[in-house]
């Protein structure tokens, strides 16, 4: 039997629910910025791994847009192949021109050829689900997932995307971040969580706190209340982009006490092992 862990698109999460933050353009005084351009691919990164279609409405509510506007980035997108629009409902989904992107940054990134050994190797002895992301705004997208298989597992795969405050992951991206790109993105979180802002704020700086005493970012049912997870963060530097690699699952499986005390070494000595291969 499989643990199935609702999603942000199936819970309402806020990061879904919120319209995303209106692009800086022009006006921002950045003269090289392409507005048109920034707007289009806002467009794209609308769309969610649980998503089977959207209409102009929906994505103009997800981007903070004109409707009108939608309607002609989602027409110039179509005929590019980066959309395509059914002909009976006219909702677009994405096309094969995003596919091909994603699928040469997954087999141009490294890391994940190094790490998924030393994750699956994790995974079997912890019993626990591995990932591996990055950071996309304000959120961490997997992009390497292991799973125990004698693990009942949560119903998250490489491209799953997950908020960046409250999960264990995203607090450990945190962790490891420069000071000041870490600053501005907790100003982008507060903008975005509004008067919920000063709970998550305290959440994080504890979480933070911990990263500092353990070496591990920890989220005990404070994303999802059924799933327990820690994370590490990393910097492999060769111009590879900053990651983090979480350990959970259930929460009725794995308990807080068990991850920091049997899982937590295991993650850091992997975390080290693949510093080491990863500089190698």
């Amino acid at each position: 039997m499989q643990t199935d862990e609702q999603t942000d698109e199936q819970k309402g999460d806020v990061q879904q629910a919120a319209p995303q933050a209106p692009v800086a353009g022009d006006e921002h005084g950045d003269r090289q910025f392409v507005t048109a351009l920034a707007r289009g691919l806002e467009v794209l990164a609308c769309f969610r791994a649980r998503d089977r279609s959207l209409g102009n409405q929906d994505i103009a509510r997800r981007c903070a847009l004109p409707k009108s506007t939608v309607s002609r980035l989602t027409h110039t997108l179509t005929r590019l192949g980066y959309l395509s629009q059914d002909g009976e409902s006219g909702r677009y989904r994405l096309g094969s021109a995003t596919l091909a992107l994603g699928s040469s940054v997954l087999a141009n990134m490294d890391m994940r050829r190094l790490a998924r050994p030393l994750m699956q190797e994790l995974a079997d002895a912890t019993g626990t689900m591995v990932s591996l992301g990055v950071r996309d705004r304000l959120s961490m997208i997997y992009v390497e997932n292991c799973r125990s298989p004698s693990a009942l597992t949560l119903s998250l795969d490489v491209g799953s995307r997950i908020p960046l405050g409250s999960t264990a992951m995203g607090r450990a991206w945190l962790a490891v971040a420069p000071a000041r790109e870490r600053q501005a993105l907790l100003e982008e979180l507060a903008a975005q969580h509004g008067p919920n802002w000063n709970a998550q704020q305290i959440a994080i700086e504890h979480a933070l706190q911990e990263y500092r005493e353990r070496g591990c970012a920890c989220s005990f049912g404070e994303w999802q209340p059924d799933v327990n997870a820690i994370a590490v963060g990393i910097d492999p530097g060769h111009g590879m982009p900053r990651m983090a690699i979480n350990c959970g699952g259930p929460a009725f499986q794995l308990s807080p006490q068990f991850l920091l005390e049997q899982a937590r070494p295991r993650l850091l000595d992997t975390v080290r092992r693949l510093q080491q291969v990863a500089r190698d």
